[in-house]
């Protein structure tokens, strides 16, 4: 998933650049990545061993992503009382606080796994999730000085495609540390220490590494003054829709192509198909970078798509073939779905809403596969998903704080408590998956139960297709 908040600030030192610094923050951004996909092992990994119904093991996204509402809110009130909190700490404080909370939660899971409860691994991912949130708010604005202003666009796009990346490889390796390097009981034990540690040595390094000052040059206005433009009003609907409807589908997407009506693969077999769907977030990524880009000539900026595009590819692949040995053919039909997104890049003319709105109507007739069809099809609608999910967050979030001036920053702030969307969405998911289920057959509702996402990219079309319009009341 992308990151946010991106408040005015200067620099004595703008114009130097900062590759060591950028390399670390580059690894933040990977792992933050790969940590969150996560919960998408292990949501069907709980299930199993708790014996929870859909509704109970998706409680794992409510967790997460729930921690984001609750520290996006309690943000969003101290600094329109008394200013950005990170602004006075410094941003380079708030990193590492993101940093050791995150750890803490990490930590967290060895005693979870010791008792095997429940409601401690959620405590866990409440905390994991919490840390997460502080660094949402935090990594922008470091990205964003750390060389000159006008490659600051180039720098973010950079680490956001490591962030998908840090998503594609997570399912791979992941699923290889818990089901096999470190399988059986406690398996989570062992991969979140490691995790853990990473992320204390990372805040340490950040503590080390020189970064330039920030001095925030405004203050989130007080008051509620950026819910009157409706573009933003209709935009955190928007997040909220699409943040929900992308980790709903990750969530269950193991589950659903396990269906032997599906492909019958076992959930050991099925993170590998898992990073397919999250790694087309960063072909669509590398995609959309370049032909939002500023490349005049329309030939080599559509060459250059392709090429960034195979080239990602690649990198799937290879990271799937050395952890599975997957065949070549077993991820080509990947390729259609590629080629399908540059076409409707190039009938999208680099119009935020527009793209928005063309890849929206594609997701809402691949979820309709996924609910009506089955085997190879319904199989490659669920996972082609993915590369279209790519360009929503930030295109959205673009037409959502267009025209705010003053109260950029503060609808910026609105926007993130809008991530509650992966908390609440696959719940809803999941309770529909359970009341249409039967004792006969627990499974009975899961494939229906795709037309809760599919509602909410109903909600984007509409949004990339007119309520994206500013209107002030």
């Amino acid at each position: 998933m992308a990151t946010i908040n991106s408040p005015n600030t200067s620099t004595a030192s703008s114009n130097k650049s900062y590759p060591a610094s950028l390399s670390v923050l580059t690894t933040l951004f990977f792992m933050w990545g790969f940590m969150t996909v996560l919960n998408d092992i292990l949501v069907p990994e709980w299930k199993e061993e708790f014996e929870l119904s859909y509704f109970q093991a998706l409680l794992v996204q409510f967790a997460f992503f729930g921690a984001y509402f609750i520290g996006s809110v309690i943000y969003f009130l101290i600094s329109s009382i008394s200013g950005d909190p990170i602004g006075k700490i410094g941003y380079k404080n708030g990193l590492i606080m993101g940093l050791l909370t995150a750890a803490v939660g990490s930590f967290l899971f060895f005693p979870a796994a010791s008792v095997n409860a429940y409601y401690m691994y959620l405590l866990a991912l409440f905390v994991l999730g919490l840390g997460f949130t502080i660094l949402q708010i935090a990594a922008n604005p470091y990205v964003a000085v750390l060389g000159s202003p006008e490659s600051a666009s180039s720098r973010l796009n950079l680490t956001q495609a490591f962030n998908s990346l840090g998503t594609t490889l997570g399912p791979l390796i992941g699923g290889w540390l818990i089901f096999e390097l470190f399988g059986g009981k406690g398996s989570v034990q062992m991969p979140y220490l490691i995790f853990g540690g990473i992320l204390t040595f990372l805040a340490l390094v950040i503590f080390l590494v020189p970064l330039p000052k920030i001095i925030q040059s405004d203050k989130i206005k007080k008051g509620f003054g950026a819910l009157e433009h409706s573009n933003l009003a209709l935009g955190m609907i928007a997040i909220f829709c699409y943040v929900g409807a992308e980790v709903a589908v990750g969530s269950v997407l193991i589950s659903y192509i396990g269906l032997p009506e599906i492909a019958g693969i076992p959930k050991g077999e099925a993170d590998s198909f898992l990073s397919l769907y999250w790694g087309g977030l960063m072909i669509g990524r590398f995609a959309g970078a370049v032909y939002l880009s500023e490349i005049k000539d329309s030939t080599k900026k559509l060459l250059l798509m392709i090429g960034l595009s195979l080239a990602a590819f690649g990198v799937i692949y290879f990271a799937n073939y050395m952890r599975s040995g997957m065949a070549i053919s077993t991820i080509l039909p990947l390729l259609f779905f590629v080629a399908l997104a540059i076409l409707l890049f190039v009938l999208g003319r680099s119009l935020a809403h527009r793209t928005l709105a063309l890849f929206s109507l594609i997701v809402m007739a691949l979820l309709a596969v996924t609910i009506l069809g089955s085997g190879q099809m319904a199989f490659w609608a669920i996972i082609g998903i993915g590369i279209f999910n790519s360009i929503m967050w930030s295109n959205i979030f673009t037409l959502a704080i267009d025209g705010l001036e003053e109260y950029t920053s503060q609808g910026s702030s609105l926007l993130v408590m809008m991530i509650v969307g992966g908390a609440l969405v696959p719940l809803v998911q999941g309770g529909l998956a359970d009341f249409l289920a039967t004792e006969a057959n627990p499974n009975a509702g899961l494939q229906f139960s795709f037309i809760v996402p599919l509602v909410c990219y109903f909600y984007l079309f509409y949004y990339g297709w007119s309520g994206y319009k500013r209107k002030t009341t």
